[in-house]
């Protein structure tokens, strides 16, 4: 079955267009009918960019004519409401940058501009990134393309409905506590998180800075590789080009810290890991040490939004509960509490990094449940109690703290909703690290679009 070009992974667009088998006008056009028809269920733009798109498009047409085209040159690319497109308003999921207009394009935005991408809208997030889920007081939740009752997950959760409903090729998203990889798990999507510090946004949008990287959403391991490579400030940052994978040592840990998951949830993962395993791996199930980011994570993200947005609890303007509580929380932070989670950030990173000695990758849960109703986060997890800040979604904040790469990867179905693989490695390490995904992908063989809500049926 033939999707259509808005479903093909990039490498086949960029052939095409190369070939003059197909307009980046035409294939621009159909990306903004896409968007009109799924986001009144979705919510996943908070604004569509159908001008700034077409004068994108018509300069990569004119690139392939000239041979000067770009990487992304006539990809459909979604861009996070948390990134400045000049000329374009950045709301931040907020009420109090409701009318912003972006003065500049931030770092990551030039390096899209620049490989020839075409931006399609920008993406809901949660107010300033606060939340797990998309949820703030501009409009309504962010729903998810397989069933529009549930979560598409957040901050990113405009970024990952945009990529899964077929609106973009590619969506730009940042991850400062899974805010890539919790949405990508919950929309089906590959969803890559750098190693730490080796992607900027500069002039951009500051929130999570000890923790967050800038980072893609994608329908394919590959794509995702080929997004990073612009990325990368340099541009050389990762190989476009898959390695050759030796057999790894894969250290699993199917509940770190003893967390529940759903029982449906962990039947996936182990058939994932299984394949895993019959790619040649050396899986080896182990009890993961990674208690303690709370600690590190809680105390660092509050100081920031204290110090960068405190003075909005004086202000004329609404904020969302969590914003709310975050800003007052901020205000009653222990100084000593703050210098301890910065003491203990240099020895956690040092304490995860040891399991790279022994194995070259872990894997984890991505999130301890399907994509749940929107308004709600489950209480209980298996017949367990869990916090609601961070029950559903343990799993991805730990590998913030440490700084290492990690990457979700859809690995099966669960009552029809996505549920997704967790692989994590060294610093540095992002390129060996896709590769495995890439292999990973390969065995499982998944077509998650094709299970799209019949409410979001493809053109």
């Amino acid at each position: 079955m033939d999707e259509g070009p808005l479903w093909w992974p990039v490498q086949r667009l960029v052939e095409a267009y190369s070939g003059g088998l197909l307009s980046p006008v035409e294939v621009s056009e159909l990306a903004q009918a896409r968007l009109a028809q799924v986001n009144p269920t979705l919510h996943a733009f908070v604004l569509a960019t159908p001008d700034l798109a077409r004068r994108q498009a018509v300069a990569a047409e004119a690139a392939y004519r000239n041979g000067s085209a770009g990487p992304l040159a006539g990809v459909p690319v979604s861009i996070k409401d948390a990134f400045h497109i000049k000329g374009h308003v950045t709301t931040l999921g907020s009420l109090a940058h409701a009318n912003d207009v972006a003065r500049r394009d931030s770092g990551a935005v030039r390096r899209l501009l620049r490989a020839g991408a075409v931006v399609v809208g920008k993406t809901n997030v949660s107010e300033f990134c606060q939340s797990a889920t998309t949820d703030n007081l501009l409009g309504p939740d962010t729903a998810n393309p397989y069933d529009p009752s549930r979560t598409a997950g957040g901050s990113s959760g405009g970024a990952a409905a945009a990529v899964a409903s077929g609106t973009c090729t590619l969506g730009l998203g940042s991850d400062g506590g899974g805010s890539i990889r919790i949405p990508a798990s919950f929309c089906g999507l590959v969803g890559f998180k750098p190693t730490y510090g080796t992607i900027d946004d500069q002039g951009g949008f500051r929130a999570f800075s000890p923790f967050i990287s800038v980072g893609p959403l994608s329908r394919t391991a590959a794509d995702s590789r080929r997004l990073h490579s612009v990325l990368s400030a340099n541009g050389t940052g990762i190989r476009d080009t898959q390695d050759d994978l030796s057999p790894r040592r894969v250290a699993w840990c199917p509940k770190p810290e003893g967390r529940p998951i759903e029982a449906a949830v962990g039947d996936v993962l182990a058939a994932a890991v299984r394949r895993l395993a019959a790619c040649g791996h050396d899986v080896t199930s182990v009890d993961l040490d990674l208690c303690g980011w709370e600690e590190i994570f809680g105390p660092l993200v509050l100081a920031e939004e204290g110090e960068r947005r405190g003075h909005l609890l004086r202000g004329p303007h609404e904020l969302t509960w969590y914003q709310k509580r975050s800003l007052m929380a901020a205000e009653r932070l222990d100084p000593g509490v703050l210098a301890e989670a910065r003491s203990a950030l240099t020895q956690y990173r040092k304490r995860v990094d040891r399991y790279f000695r022994h194995y070259d990758v872990i894997a984890t849960p991505a999130t301890a449940t399907t994509a749940f109703e929107l308004g709600s986060r489950p209480r209980t997890i298996a017949g367990e109690p869990v916090g609601r800040l961070w029950g559903a979604f343990p799993f991805a904040a730990p590998f913030n703290v440490s700084g290492h790469p990690a990457v979700v990867l859809p690995a099966g179905f669960a009552s029809g909703l996505p549920v997704a693989i967790q692989l994590v490695g060294r610093y540095g390490g992002d390129t060996e690290l896709l590769s495995l995904v890439e292999q990973l992908e390969t065995a499982l063989d998944l077509r998650p679009f094709a299970r799209l809500s019949p409410r979001l049926s493809v053109p």
